[in-house]
């Protein structure tokens, strides 16, 4: 099913739905259709974005790296995402839209046991990441299945992870987990150098190094100079 998706996504037809109200930049739902086949996309153009002056232009390959790497430690919770420089609005990212459990995010998924192992593997990757922004409400429910979403700031070579998921700090890591982490570490995902810079690549490579070696996951560090919380939590 996968790879049907992302062939859709790639190559199929962009129509534009509506606009996602709740969101600082600029996201699109669209329709994409490609020989006979139909889905619901989240669509982010470059054009959309407000200015930051910490990131470059382009958050919309943050998303599309997240996904690559999160296929590359074989973690499958970021939705199929694929660069599209032809999409109505200009170039952005296209990823799956998720027909989520709107009652369900972070904090309520946290409660239930049945979710912890995927919770921790998605601490993992965020740290990778470098994940600045995992806010509640990025976490979403579809039935059994939980899926990662907002990835625009992640992926800067200085440390800025920001994140609730905190819950299973000094815990020791799954051996998928770990597997993971010696891909990444290893070898670079491909596609990911037409998306990140080598300082970017280089800087995710060493986090996977380092949390490897250190094997569990790690603690909030209250001592920078920013806390080690996004806000709003949700």
């Amino acid at each position: 099913m996968t790879d049907e998706v992302l062939e859709l996504l790639a190559h199929g037809s962009v129509e534009i739905e509506g606009r996602f109200s709740n969101s600082s930049n600029t996201t699109l739902l669209a329709r994409v259709e490609f020989q006979g086949r139909s889905e619901r996309a989240v669509y982010k153009p470059e054009a959309g974005e407000r200015p930051l002056w910490d990131f470059p232009p382009g958050l919309w390959r943050r998303e599309v790296a997240a996904y690559l790497v999160a296929e590359h430690m074989g973690l499958r919770f970021v939705p199929e995402t694929v660069t599209r420089l032809d999409a109505p609005a200009g170039p952005g990212s296209l990823q799956r839209f998720v027909d989520e459990d709107l009652s369900s995010h972070y904090f309520t998924l946290r409660e239930e046991p049945a979710f912890a192992v995927i919770l921790r593997a998605l601490a993992a990757f965020d740290v990778v990441a470098n994940n600045s922004d995992r806010k509640s409400g990025h976490v979403l429910r579809c039935g059994d299945e939980l899926w990662a979403i907002d990835h625009g700031l992640c992926f800067h070579e200085e440390e800025k992870l920001r994140t609730v998921i905190w819950d299973f700090a000094g815990e020791p890591l799954s051996n998928e987990v770990r597997a993971g982490l010696a891909r990444v570490a290893d070898v670079v995902p491909e596609g990911l150098d037409e998306l990140l810079s080598d300082d970017e690549i280089t800087a995710t490579r060493d986090r996977a190094a380092r949390l490897l070696h250190d094997g569990v996951l790690p603690e909030p560090d209250d001592d920078r100079p920013y806390p080690p919380y996004p806000w709003p939590l949700v």
